[in-house]
């Protein structure tokens, strides 16, 4: 029986822990996606958008190969994901008081759907080599961390309700994570990515996200003031 197999357990684990390690900015684009919404929905946006999530990774997992070989797939990935990193930091313009303004769950779950099968084009192959090919490895491995990444993504949305410069961080981190799948597009393997000038360039729109975050804050803020005074 497999369960009793020692292979399988360390299979797991390596999967457990590869997924978990991936699963930092997945928690980010749901915390983000959901943020706007109320309390309620927000859970509901967890569970389904992660739910949906995971079929998708699964179906990826499965063809990983044939879509990784694929040239200018991961560039097209990458502006996908960078555009997605500016409509979140965007939804900042809507006030406290209008939560709903900010989007509606159907937004937010497809929103986490569509940006967790966008990022998981670079890491499903980790999950695969792991899992060997077995694919009762791979569901084994995934749903065990499906709890943390909620759960983290719940924390990660109640703190963007308190302190706004996490949401301009979280878009800039999402900026990064396009930049650097861009770089890794199998079209671009002339790239030397060994070069330090290279190793920086994700940064590049990872501090546009960041800054056009804080400039939309910013230009929200001035518009209030005309309103209140």
């Amino acid at each position: 029986m497999f369960l009793i197999d020692p292979e399988f357990w360390l299979r797991v684990l390596g999967i457990i822990f590869i997924d978990l390690t991936l699963a930092g900015d997945n928690a980010l684009v749901i915390a983000l996606a959901v943020r706007n919404l109320p309390k309620r929905q927000q859970f509901l946006g967890r569970i389904w958008g992660t739910g949906g999530a995971v079929g998708l990774r699964l179906a990826f997992i499965a063809v990983a190969t044939l879509l990784l070989r694929i040239p200018f797939l991961q560039l097209v990935g990458g502006l996908l994901l960078f555009w997605i990193a500016f409509k979140l930091v965007r939804h900042e313009e809507s006030s406290e008081g209008h939560v709903r303004q900010g989007g509606s769950l159907r937004e937010a779950v497809w929103i986490i759907i569509v940006a967790d099968a966008i990022m998981s084009l670079d890491n499903v192959l980790a999950v695969a080599a792991a899992s060997d090919g077995d694919m009762t490895l791979v569901v084994f491995g995934i749903a065990l961390s499906i709890p943390i990444v909620v759960w983290g993504s719940g924390i990660l949305a109640s703190l963007m309700t308190r302190f706004v410069w996490i949401i301009w961080l979280g878009g800039g981190i999402l900026g990064y994570f396009a930049g650097a799948m861009i770089l890794k597009d199998k079209g671009f393997g002339w790239i030397d990515h060994s070069s330090p000038v290279v190793q920086w360039l994700p940064v590049v729109p990872a501090v546009i996200i960041f800054v056009l975050g804080w400039w939309l804050s910013a230009q929200n803020g001035r518009k209030k003031v005309p309103g209140n005074a």
